[in-house]
């Protein structure tokens, strides 16, 4: 209001010199006293005055109510209008103030939404996020990024080398070679991480900026391999079916052949052939089973139901209470998990009462879901064998296929879980699987 006060006194002080000069001059035409004629100039002025802030109100009104609103567009505040509303210039720059105001309102909003709805975006990406500005503090990271550095706390402000710090050793290396590529790193015993790194550099507020996003890998690289493995496993299925309907046909019209001849070794023969030929069958059937694996048909698992029916089959001992939210997965599926882990830990050499089984409530991040540990009393595993057994066609025994855990891995991963194994410290193996709990509708 100081600018607009002096524009006022400046207006008074010219419409007071311009219209006293005038009285002045003609009083002095006048024959009166010297009290009566400084009477006369003075009363002329304060009518003047009078007039003159009667004159200036609506423009100080005008001005004031400009002002006011100009501080609030410097302070970003677009939702006040002004509430002058007179006809005159001053009214028109009001009119034309309120329409701006309510654009810039309007554009404020769609921005605002913009950015919310880019951050929710960002926020609930599987991709972890890093932005960093020149001085390597960190300005903006996602959820991802907290869980993956440091398990869920907030990293806006502090330096990106304090960060790398408590990070691990090949993650920290990835970061400062800054360039983009694979890395991989070990979030817990025998279990590995591969993520790929990916930065770039760019100019924001006359200031760098670097972006660095991190993919999770670990689970796709999981995916292309088992892919492979089931594009071999159907080759090799069909060619051997190929091979032995042929054999079967020949066995069968042998077998006809040999009951007019008295030849009983011919039997044994013939019986061994049948012997292999139906091994081979069911063999090609398991791998079948696992490079065909249908898409899971998720329903409501009630644990105590599932357990019981399992019981009837392998025994085990039931380890803690059960969740009290029914589990949600595929019910064939699952048991069939559940079967092959019961078997690989019968199998193990553990005692039958050593074999141990616990379903729980575990969250892997934000997301809910069940963990079920299947602990046994055996040998235990090497770290050879613990770096193969999920993989197809990998197995220790020697009538083993090597499809049983390399199933439950692939049933786990279609349920968008995991599968672990660790040794235990007291001896064996404890194999753990994590299943997502999904609300079913």
């Amino acid at each position: 209001m100081r600018a607009f006060h002096s524009i006022k006194s400046k207006l008074q002080a010219i419409v007071v010199f311009v219209t006293a000069l005038p009285i002045i001059l003609l009083v002095c035409q006048q024959d009166w006293s010297f009290a009566l004629s400084v009477f006369a100039v003075i009363g002329s002025m304060f009518i003047i005055l009078i007039l003159t802030h009667m004159l200036y109100r609506p423009l100080d009104k005008g001005l004031s109510a400009l002002e006011s609103g100009l501080l609030n567009f410097k302070d970003g505040e677009f939702s006040t209008l002004l509430g002058y509303r007179a006809t005159d210039e001053l009214g028109v720059l009001c009119s034309l103030y309120n329409e701006t105001a309510q654009k810039l309102r309007k554009e404020k909003q769609w921005i605002y939404q913009r950015e919310l709805m880019l951050d929710k975006v960002l926020q609930s990406s599987p991709q972890a996020l890093l932005l960093v500005d020149d001085s390597q503090h960190l300005v903006y990271s996602n959820h991802t990024a907290r869980e993956l550095f440091l398990k869920g706390q907030r990293l806006e402000g502090s330096l990106l080398s304090d960060i790398l710090a408590a990070a691990p050793a090949s993650l920290a290396t990835a970061i400062e070679q800054g360039r983009d590529g694979l890395f991989s790193f070990e979030v817990a015993e025998n279990e590995a991480q591969t993520w790929h790194l990916s930065t770039g550099r760019f100019l924001l507020n006359n200031q760098y900026h670097y972006l660095y996003l991190f993919k999770h890998l670990t689970r796709e690289l999981s995916r292309q391999e088992v892919a492979v493995w089931k594009k071999v496993i159907r080759v090799i299925s069909h060619e051997l079916n190929n091979s032995l309907a042929p054999i079967s046909s020949m066995l069968h019209s042998g077998q006809l052949l040999a009951k007019n001849l008295d030849e009983p070794r011919l039997d044994r023969v013939f019986k061994t052939i049948g012997d292999r030929i139906s091994h081979l069958s069911e063999f090609i059937q398991g791998y079948g089973k696992f490079a065909k694996l249908p898409t899971p048909q998720p329903v409501s698992i009630n644990w105590q139901e599932l357990l019981i029916s399992l019981q009837s089959q392998w025994s085990f001992d039931l380890q803690g209470a059960l969740p009290q939210q029914n589990g949600y997965a595929d019910r064939a599926q699952l048991e069939q998990l559940l079967i092959n882990l019961l078997k690989n830990a019968h199998e193990s050499g553990s005692a039958p009462s050593d074999i141990q089984l616990q379903v729980e409530t575990a969250n892997e991040g934000s997301q809910q879901g069940h963990l079920i540990s299947v602990n046994d009393g055996g040998k235990g595993m090497s770290e050879t064998v613990m770096n193969n057994a999920l993989l197809p066609f990998y197995s220790t025994k020697s009538s083993g296929t090597g499809l049983g855990l390399a199933l439950c891995r692939e049933i786990a991963e279609a349920h968008q879980g995991k599968i672990s194994i660790f040794n235990r410290n007291e001896g064996g193996v404890s194999i753990k699987v994590w299943l997502p709990l999904m609300s079913y509708r």
